[in-house]
């Protein structure tokens, strides 16, 4: 148990520092007509704008409002790369719908904890409103009745009206298995169910008509536009996490999804291994062999170089690139920085944004991040002190 417990906490800490964020989630901006507010102030303040084509976010009484349902995807489900996805590639279907210039970011306000938790559950007499499928006793892998919704996750849009905010949009993810993990007997061996990408897209949409007619019946969400994303998860062995591959927009007071927008969106891992012939573009992928070899033989400690790369309708939207070394010396690492800023510059590509994360057992040891628009790298070293 032990072991499963630091196995978890080390997979959350990846997940913070390498995780394929590349539309920086966290930088909920303000426009410059609203000020950043204090720990002392009351009412219903913006963040304060951290960079452009981000989301400000609410302050109320001079507390961030996190979600209502804040933590529950976190505990049902084992691959924290679909974790990060998840969260960052429904953002960026938000900002297809609500455009950061007009709406205001807030964490869901209306799925409560015990609401999201039920209807991630399987239905049942003991719970009514779950929206996997009934339990139908079967162990086999290809008989039983798989848990196809794995997470949920609800982003409010808020507009000025005048000095308040108004509720304006709302967007839900559903995060849908491909494979299901269950046991037969209580800690016992793991089985698998595999889900076809045509019963992804079928059961994912029959959810979120589900969704959808639930939400309408809650007063705040009857006339208000409800932007419904579907997300294929990764396997749980996978060293990227999923994708989402369609959404809806439905508009104020219609109780029924219509039609479906789609999203070619696609993450690979470079380099690629022998047994994967998946690789977004070859040309990138040579770009970064080139790229880890040159560091590779400048350092000799270095014990590990890889990527995760996202395309978009085929082109590269972002890299985050992962370094592990055998540094000890601080000299060493700021070295090893300072070199790595050149060779990024000179052998990544160019256009989309591109994070490098240096890291040893110890932890973070240093990070350099580019702008799709920037030429140079920024970097930080972490002191030891």
């Amino acid at each position: 148990m032990e072991e499963i417990v630091m196995k978890r906490i080390k997979a959350v800490i990846a997940m913070t520092v390498c995780g394929l964020l590349l539309s920086a989630c966290g930088n909920l901006g303000s426009s410059s007509t609203t000020s950043t507010s204090t720990t002392s102030s009351k009412g219903t303040q913006l963040t304060g704008q951290a960079s452009s084509g981000q989301y400000q976010g609410v302050i109320k009484n001079g507390r961030y409002r996190t979600s209502k349902a804040r933590g529950v995807n976190v505990s049902q489900n084992d691959n924290t790369y679909n974790l990060k996805s998840f969260e960052s590639g429904l953002l960026n279907i938000s900002k297809k719908v609500f455009s950061t210039k007009k709406y205001v970011f807030e964490e869901g306000q209306y799925l409560s904890t015990s609401t999201v938790t039920n209807w991630l559950g399987r239905k049942s007499k003991s719970n009514p409103t779950g929206l996997n499928p009934v339990n139908n006793g079967s162990t086999s892998p290809t008989k039983r009745n798989p848990i196809y919704l794995q997470q949920m996750e609800e982003q409010d849009y808020m507009t000025q009206s005048g000095k308040k905010l108004k509720l304006s949009g709302v967007t839900i993810g559903l995060g849908l298995n491909s494979i299901d993990y269950y046991t037969k007997t209580t800690y016992g061996s793991t089985y698998e169910t595999d889900i076809s990408n045509a019963t992804i897209k079928k059961e994912g949409r029959i959810i979120a008509n589900q969704v959808l007619k639930r939400l309408r019946q809650k007063k705040a969400l009857k006339n208000v536009p409800i932007t419904i994303a579907l997300y294929k998860q990764a396997s749980n062995d996978s060293l990227v996490g999923g994708t989402f591959f369609a959404y809806s927009v439905n508009k104020a007071g219609t109780t029924s999804v219509s039609s479906w927008t789609p999203v070619s969106v696609k993450n690979y891992v470079y380099p690629t291994t022998s047994s994967s012939s998946a690789v977004g573009n070859s040309n990138d992928e040579s770009d970064f062999s080139n790229f880890k070899s040159q560091i590779e033989n400048f350092f000799p400690n270095i014990a590990g170089v890889t990527a995760q790369a996202q395309y978009t309708d085929k082109q590269l939207t972002g890299i985050n690139v992962s370094i592990t070394t055998q540094f000890y010396s601080e000299t060493e690492i700021i070295s090893f920085t300072q070199y790595l800023k050149t060779a990024a510059e000179k052998y990544l590509p160019s256009g989309a944004p591109v994070d490098i994360t240096v890291s040893s057992t110890e932890g973070i040891q240093s990070f350099l991040s580019r702008s799709s628009s920037g030429k140079s790298f920024y970097s930080h070293v972490f002191s030891s002190y």
